[in-house]
């Protein structure tokens, strides 16, 4: 636990997180590499192929999601396209998985502040659902005001106390964990652009987050 998160701990905090993401799907690939070089069966040889594929892809779909996400992402300018927006998500929950994204998004882009906090919502309400489900993705915007839901419905929805109290009004930015950065992101893109965010209650079959940022 961190006291008052300077920009080097949370950095750390993030860093961390990133890298046990990466770590499984990487870790596959050196495996995979291993089999390849001493394996001769030329099946073997396709199923090993095939499975360093499958690590490439998803490694390759997470970075592109902790681009969009957590990076500056200076090449897409102040807007993001929505299928730019898309594709990152993608990425992170590729189609065909446990996840079923439902796509509810109006307009072309997205103001890269909005963008951002777009993905990591969806992060945190994918996360919540381990034996898959629904994640319903919404956005519109209306005048100076850009409104984002994001929905998780699932089996085994899971979202600790610890990340719904990371979220309450009297929540303390000195008990930041590597498990609460995501949140502590999320509160901190809401507050610069002096927004509005909002949770589902406990008891709910669901797990709904509600922005409104101003433009």
């Amino acid at each position: 636990m961190l006291a008052q998160p300077n920009e080097i701990d949370y950095a750390s905090l993030l860093c961390s997180r990133l890298c046990h993401d990466l770590l499984s799907p990487v870790g596959a690939l050196n495996n995979g590499i291993e089999l390849l070089a001493d394996e001769t069966d030329p099946k073997m040889r396709e199923q090993c192929m095939g499975l360093l594929a499958d690590s490439a892809r998803t490694t390759a779909g997470k970075l592109k999601f902790f681009r969009l996400a957590f990076g500056a992402a200076g090449g897409f300018g102040e807007a993001v396209a929505v299928h730019e927006i898309r594709n990152a998500l993608e990425g992170m929950f590729p189609p065909g998985g446990k996840l079923e994204l439902q796509w509810l998004i109006d307009g072309e882009g997205l103001p890269k502040s909005a963008a951002k906090l777009l993905l990591n919502l969806c992060l945190m309400t994918g996360e919540s659902l381990p034996r898959g489900g629904t994640l319903t993705i919404g956005s519109e915007q209306r005048g100076n005001v850009v409104e984002i839901v994001v929905r998780g419905e699932g089996p085994k929805l899971t979202f600790a106390p610890e990340l719904r109290a990371s979220f309450a009004p009297e929540a303390a930015d000195d008990e930041v964990t590597t498990r609460t950065a995501t949140s502590y992101l999320i509160r901190t893109l809401v507050a610069q652009a002096g927004g509005q965010l909002a949770l589902s209650g406990p008891d709910d079959p669901f797990l709904m987050f509600g922005v409104s940022l101003p433009v």
